[in-house]
């Protein structure tokens, strides 16, 4: 791991969670820790939009997030993990919090 812990004051570290995005939006196909996995899962239960992709179309998807919603998207997973939540959650207001997926 990192020179992060991943767990800060019993929550996911949001720079464990960014460190996993980083490695999802590129593409890295090398073996994720089970801390890793587990962001992952948090992730499919934070946003409905990945909850049945692959990792590189979880990638893809964090790829077209602006500043503002990634950050907002990290503080959902983080948010995520915490509750021990593992089911996706809904939308909140409008849907357009995070934007949809294009072409969904």
């Amino acid at each position: 791991m990192t020179g992060y812990t991943f767990r800060q004051a019993g929550a996911v570290s949001e720079m464990a969670i960014v460190d996993t995005f980083t490695k999802l939006i590129f593409g890295e196909e090398t073996r994720y820790s089970d801390a890793e996995l587990l962001i992952v899962q948090g992730l499919r239960g934070a946003e409905p939009n990945v909850a049945l992709d692959g990792h590189r179309d979880m990638g893809v998807y964090l790829r077209a997030l602006g500043v503002g919603e990634m950050i907002k998207l990290v503080s959902l997973v983080q948010h995520q993990m915490a509750s021990g939540h593992n089911r996706p959650a809904g939308r909140i207001g409008s849907g357009a919090e995070l934007g949809q997926r294009p072409g969904i």
